[in-house]
């Protein structure tokens, strides 16, 4: 039988070498994953029943050595604050929040220190060294408080190190640095204990000097045998990164002066087609994953993707990957978890802390919640079905609340839900109250989800991943009471929940496999597909989260990013080594987050191709559509006659009728189908809620003089009243929102200097002897309109703002906030009036006319605007200039081709053969 993987040769080892003592025998593998691949291994060589040896990870191995437990880094992160408070002087203690700044990076650099077994004395007090020689220059009376206390913390690091390590080995637990140097100093009374016991190490590449120490033991008192997957190719080239550590080994580890170092293969330089592909975006690497997939199906429908793995490079490519895969992928394997960051459950816990956080900052007494934290809530997905809030959404939106107190919500829900309650409870009794009543809020979210539907049992998972995470902090908050700011549980929420992951259910040894590059360790795949193979990605970019400089790190033999390097370096080459195709897929964009250069494992294996490799180079680019946008068409049926029959009974505005010229498919939204805009908080004043206000108060301040003659004592009288009017119409108009500050104030005196100025160029009229009688304001018109080559009769119908007599003519006046031209009101020629919207005024202002017109009593009639923004202008009329001289009454002959124009116009919205057809600007 040809062992074709690593994991093969291994089985066939144990089998000839160890079938006699198979149950004391141990294996020790990399991570866990390799061992259901090696029992399978195991089991396709053998014939009858037989007992399997132990198999076990180096993790496991090594906390059976030194009996201590790991930990998480948060709980470390605790215990350390711990020992941090009892040796440091009260003067010079810190925040959590701040300790937990750089004490993270230290507990990295005592790892560090304890695997590679240094003195921590020795390298700590040269850290504080390394600081003393910086500000050797710095005379004594130059140094300051900040100084010394920066000095003092160097000085500090050793007593740090020895009370924690002290601390945590009292409690039993510890940091994997902590567990190596204590699994080293077991070894000795540990080795007596397992005599009768046989130790096959496999499958590793680079080793902590414990790991070596404590392997190089075994293998030295006759325990053990190592087995690495050493491919000539690397091993013999004395620059190859990814052979780095095997070399070393090789002509270090005293056994290998008389002992053959097993394995070395020559599986790189066989026969291989790499294909490298480029494309666009995290996306666009997906999809293809996803094509080179259903390739191979196409070509051998009935192939097992057993021996075909996707590596990601980065773990967001995973749900786009997941969408990309054809149907006919039966068995499917993730090794990786799905992150919690992005659930629902974690998004409704994150959008509470914000909600709850936000209020405590503002003002913790008054509790002062903004209306899109609330809302955010109240909208989510597992909270809107279940807590019965749609009358207080309905509520918040129609009236403007932007800030409500925390008593105001409760007021407006005055039969609240147990699950309302939990989410608007106060958060004021401290950071374990807050997390049982988290803990609590996603016990009353899950009996909420039902069992039976497939999407609710998913997210039943999700919520179970977030209720963990809140019982373990409930747990460490319970430990450490005195850590109780509600930011720091926030700040240790957001790391904890980064950590949080759900597993997929799987079967591991069928069908396609998808991992991560460090699940890959030890495997072996006869297609590989890795994805985005860019700097930063594949290899991860340089990161220096040590106080421990470079050079430092170099004389003392702790790894720099150089053995981190090498590290990914053997994981890709091994990767490459049995597989026969291989598709190597990155990013072609080199600006953007998501983006960085080629990877240079591509451009090493371009450099270093082997006789062998068939290296094909391909750019993939999404096709780009000839139509960006195909524009809506929507043809008239009965229902849509039969509804413009009943808005031509009903009236058709003149704004009905711009709409149509801006786009017929808005006028088929907004007057057909009738959908109306979602009542939404106008947290700033828009400019339509402004124009209404402005309208209201001049209605309410001209009331009085409906149809009555204007005096000088009126417009005075007027200016006095201008501020409590606008602030009614404020309160009217925007109801419960803020205008007592930003941008919404500037807005509140921008509406009184507007009506205070239209009131000055009034009174200057009437100063200069305009005689002005106001006949109608904010009054509705209408007028029939018929004629033969319409269908039915069309009725014309609109809001005027004003109508007033001045001087003996009639003048129909619009008012408009924003800044109108003279040349938006004078027109030139009446051929196309209907097909251009820059004419809207104009159609508006003569509609307007053609309503009043049977009512002026042949008085002359003049139609126009008063823009707001163009006061100066005064009262901007229709006018007709076909040539110089220009005509600004509305005359019959105006009136009769407007009509013409209004009828071709109609002819086109009432008739069934012409559709709806959008226009896209």
């Amino acid at each position: 039988m040809i062992n074709n993987s690593f994991l093969d040769k291994i089985a066939a080892v144990l089998i000839d070498d160890y079938a006699q003592d198979l149950t004391d025998t141990i294996v020790v593998l990399p991570n866990k994953r390799a061992k259901i691949f090696l029992i399978d291994a195991l089991k396709k060589q053998v014939a009858t029943n037989i007992l399997s040896p132990e198999i076990i990870s180096i993790e496991d191995f090594i906390q059976d050595i030194s009996q201590v437990r790991t930990v998480d880094p948060i709980e470390l992160l605790f215990e350390f604050y711990e020992v941090y408070l009892s040796i440091t002087d009260k003067a010079q203690q810190q925040t959590f929040e701040q300790f937990a700044n750089w004490a993270k990076m230290l507990l990295q650099d005592f790892n560090e220190i304890d695997r590679y077994l240094l003195d921590p004395t020795h390298v700590l007090s040269y850290l504080k060294d390394i600081e003393d020689i910086k500000k050797w220059g710095i005379e004594v009376e130059q140094k300051t408080t900040l100084l010394e206390k920066y000095i003092d913390f160097w000085k500090l690091l050793p007593n740090y190190y020895q009370a924690f390590y002290a601390h945590l080995l009292k409690k039993g637990i510890g940091y994997q640095g902590l567990i190596y140097r204590q699994a080293v100093e077991n070894l000795l009374p540990y080795t007596k204990t397992i005599q009768n016991k046989k130790y096959l190490f496999a499958g590793f590449n680079a080793l902590n000097a414990s790991e070596e120490k404590i392997i190089q033991h075994l293998i030295a008192v006759d325990q053990a045998k190592i087995f690495w997957d050493a491919d000539q190719t690397f091993l013999n080239d004395p620059y190859h990164d990814a052979g780095l550590f095997l070399r070393r080994f090789k002509s270090n580890w005293k056994h290998y002066k008389s002992n053959p170092f097993e394995w070395i293969v020559d599986e790189f330089s066989q026969t291989k087609n790499i294909q490298v592909i480029g494309t666009p975006k995290t996306i666009g690497q997906a999809k293809i994953a996803g094509t080179i997939i259903e390739k191979i199906l196409d070509e051998n429908p009935m192939a097992s993707l057993d021996k075909v793995a996707i590596v990601l490079g980065e773990e967001n490519v995973l749900v786009p990957l997941l969408y990309s895969l054809p149907a006919s992928v039966g068995a499917l394997n993730i090794t990786m978890g799905y992150s919690s960051k992005n659930n629902p459950a974690q998004i409704l816990i994150a959008k509470l802390f914000k909600m709850h956080t936000n209020a405590l900052s503002r003002n913790a007494k008054s509790y002062v919640l903004y209306y899109k934290d609330v809302l955010d809530i109240l909208t989510h997905p597992l909270v809107e079905p279940y807590a019965q809030t749609s009358a207080l959404v309905k509520i918040i939106n129609q009236n403007n609340y932007t800030f409500i107190t925390h008593q105001k919500v409760m007021e407006l829900n005055p039969e609240p839900t147990d699950l309302f309650l939990l989410l608007f409870k106060k958060w004021e009794q401290g950071s374990i109250a807050v997390l049982e009543t988290i803990s609590e809020l996603l016990l009353t979210i899950k009996n909420n989800l039902s069992n039976d539907n497939e999407e609710e049992k998913i997210t039943k998972a999700f919520v179970f991943a977030i209720f963990k995470v809140i019982n373990k902090l409930i747990n460490y908050y319970s430990q450490h009471s005195h850590i109780d700011k509600i930011d720091t549980l926030h700040a240790i929420y957001k790391q904890v929940i980064d950590l949080a992951e759900v597993s997929f259910e799987g079967e591991p040894l069928n069908g396609l496999q998808i991992m991560g590059v460090l699940e890959s360790r030890v495997l072996d795949f006869d297609t590989v597909i890795v994805t985005s193979m860019n700097e930063g990605k594949f290899p991860a970019g340089k990161s220096q989260n040590s106080f421990i400089p470079y050079d430092v790190k170099r004389e003392l033999g702790l790894p720099t990013f150089k053995e981190k390097d090498a590290i990914y370096t053997y994981h890709f080459y091994h990767l490459l080594q049995r597989a026969k195709n291989v598709y190597l897929l990155y990013n072609t964009e080199s600006d953007g987050l998501d983006a960085g250069e080629k990877s240079r494992f591509i451009t090493q294996l371009e450099v270093e191709k082997q006789a062998n490799h068939n290296l094909t180079h391909e750019i993939y680019n999404a096709v780009l559509p000839e139509k960006a946008y195909e524009p809506m068409v929507i043809e008239k049926s009965e229902a849509v006659m039969d509804r413009l029959k009943e808005i031509a009974a009903v009236g058709f505005s003149p704004s009905a009728l711009t709409s149509y010229i801006r786009n017929p498919i808005q006028f088929y939204f907004q007057k057909i189908l009738r959908i109306r805009e979602v009542d939404e908080v106008e947290e700033n004043i828009a400019l339509n809620t402004l124009g209404t206000i402005i309208h209201e108060t001049l209605k309410v301040l001209y009331d009085p003089f409906v149809g009555k003659f204007i005096s000088e004592a009126d417009i005075v009288n007027c200016f006095k009243l201008i501020d409590a009017e606008v602030l009614t119409q404020f309160k009217a108009v925007y109801k419960e929102g803020e205008i007592k500050k930003g941008r919404n104030l500037l807005a509140f005196e921008v509406a009184k200097r507007n009506v205070h100025n239209f009131l000055k160029v009034e009174l200057e009229g009437i100063k200069a002897g305009d005689a002005i009688k106001i006949i109608a304001l904010e009054k509705t018109y209408e007028r029939v309109l018929t004629d033969p080559s319409l269908p039915f009769p069309v009725l014309i119908k609109g809001n005027v703002d004003r109508i007033e007599e001045r001087n003996g003519n009639i003048r129909i006046i619009d008012y408009k906030t924003g800044k109108v031209e003279k040349a938006s009101v004078t027109l030139k020629t009446w051929r196309g009036l209907t097909e251009d919207i820059k004419n809207d005024k104009i159609i508006q202002v003569l509609a307007y006319a053609f309503m009043y017109e049977t009512l002026a009593e042949s008085k002359p009639i003049e139609a126009g605007i008063i823009s707001f923004k163009n006061l100066k202008s005064g009262f901007l009329p229709f006018n007709f200039k076909e040539d110089i001289d220009s005509e600004m009454i509305i005359d019959e002959i105006i009136m009769a081709n407007y009509k013409v124009q209004i009828v071709t116009l109609l002819q086109e919205i009432l008739d069934k053969n012409i559709p709806f057809q959008e226009k896209v600007v």
